[in-house]
């Protein structure tokens, strides 16, 4: 595609519709929103936009030591334009939210394929809609490789079209050190050399010996396994030199994208030796396998989120933004910048507390057919997030177990559903059957007690 072609090309979608589609954002803190008429696809134009922190309890800062915006995975494609679109939309909230940004970081996965094209695109929306004075850090993800091209051919490629120094690199912005990792191939659990993790073990020693105060910014596309909610989808190959060599400076936060998890999820942040964050996806959500809905569930194709990045005196300020419903996700997590262990609170043993269900609350059956009961109840609550429910089918004749999963809560979507409807398959026809539902938040932590009823399948 020629540059007049692109410049016209990004600039109808800089002024045309943005699509925003079914309500997505969770019941955070404790707070079950209840769900009205299911919300179809609308059309707003991406100038005439509500204001951004219009719709939100949650401002930012009127005056930050140090304010970026960090995105991932934008999976830019050849053609089509609801890429673009989300793209578009996603950098006109954070124009329109952070006016005056110190810089904006992209954590990989630019492209669906590493495609000329495709970079084209990027940039096109991304050169029209940049703030210039904003210092642009952009990191390789896997789907960058993925062009046909040698390693070598696929890193020049990216430096070429997206203007960084290299795969990996470190700035100071306003004083603040930020280092950008680079994956170095196409593997999808991510590649980090021997070599880059002790350039990295340096960068990390010269941060810290210009401020050990301040907080040390670190970016790599693939996660850290063990840490992160999604991150199972991280890296193994020097993943303990990796760990360590991070968990000598506790005032180090890093961002990773690549899972494409939602951020209405508290293990989204993690907290042990330092700070780890997710920075979810603006081309669609997954979750983790083994629950009703799928890795992909019902209206995944909608989501887009990110965050906002401040730093005010002593703390940084992390803002989880929903662009689908241009409002934010929860409260910010707050940082505390002097990166002292004893005052991690995100930590893995930070919520003991059991999901409860309501006083009052009810299951009952809304349609039964030979082989299915369509169940409905009250959602639980928690004082972070409820994950999932396990449900349980009994056989009362035999007393056996005919059926159990677990499904999600939908916490993921905004409103939450409640009541919550779930199907209950693979049946027997014309037999007697005890449902319980037990409730789960985002740390394990099980209801003691359970929802419980009786129903006969159709003969």
């Amino acid at each position: 595609m020629k540059d007049e072609q692109l410049k016209h090309e990004s600039e109808k979608l800089s002024n045309t519709i943005f699509e925003k589609g079914m309500d997505r954002r969770s019941f955070l803190e404790g707070t079950t929103k209840i769900a009205g008429l299911t919300l179809g696809l609308s059309l707003v134009n991406s100038l005439n936009l509500e204001s951004a922190g219009a719709t939100s309890k949650l401002g930012l800062h009127k005056k930050s030591d140090l304010v970026f915006p960090v995105i991932s995975d934008v999976h830019i494609l050849k053609s089509g334009t609801t890429d673009l679109q989300k793209w578009g939309s996603a950098l006109h909230q954070l124009n329109e939210l952070v006016p005056k940004q110190d810089a904006l970081v992209v954590v990989g996965d630019l492209t669906e394929n590493g495609y000329i094209e495709e970079y084209d695109r990027f940039m096109s929306i991304y050169d029209i809609q940049k703030q210039p004075k904003a210092v642009s850090m952009i990191a390789i993800g896997n789907h960058d490789y993925w062009n046909g091209l040698s390693v070598i051919d696929s890193q020049k490629r990216f430096i070429e079209k997206t203007g960084m120094e290299s795969i990996y690199y470190h700035k100071v912005v306003k004083g603040y050190h930020f280092i950008v990792l680079g994956t170095e191939d196409g593997k999808t659990e991510g590649t980090f050399s021997v070599k880059q993790i002790e350039w990295l073990g340096e960068q990390l020693k010269l941060a810290n010996t210009d401020d050990p105060k301040k907080p040390i910014f670190v970016f790599h596309h693939q996660p850290i396994k063990g840490t992160i909610y999604g991150s199972e989808w991280g890296f193994s190959a020097n993943k303990d030199l990796f760990y360590d060599t991070l968990k000598e400076y506790p005032q180090v936060i890093t961002f990773s994208g690549h899972t494409h998890y939602p951020l209405d999820e508290p293990r989204t942040i993690h907290q042990k030796d330092f700070t780890t964050l997710a920075t979810a996806s603006l081309k669609n959500m997954w979750v983790e396998a083994g629950y009703i809905q799928g890795e992909l569930p019902k209206g995944a194709e909608t989501f887009s989120q990110g965050l906002i990045v401040e730093v005010h005196g002593d703390k940084v300020f992390i803002h989880r933004r929903d662009f689908t419903q241009n409002d934010w996700v929860g409260e910010p997590w707050i940082i505390d910048c002097r990166g002292k262990k004893n005052s991690f609170k995100y930590t893995e043993m930070r919520d003991q507390v059991k999901p409860r269900f309501p006083k009052g609350s009810s299951i009952s059956i809304v349609d039964t057919t030979s082989t299915e009961m369509n169940i409905m109840f009250n959602q639980a609550n928690d004082n972070s997030l409820v994950h999932s429910y396990k449900v349980v089918a009994k056989n009362k004749l035999t007393g056996q177990i005919t059926k159990e999963f677990r499904s999600f809560s939908e916490f993921y979507k905004d409103p939450v559903p409640n009541p919550f409807v779930q199907p209950v398959k693979g049946l027997q026809p014309g037999t007697s059957y005890s449902i319980e539902v037990y409730a789960i938040d985002s740390f394990g932590n099980i209801s003691d007690t359970f929802l419980k009823m009786d129903g006969i399948t159709k003969a």
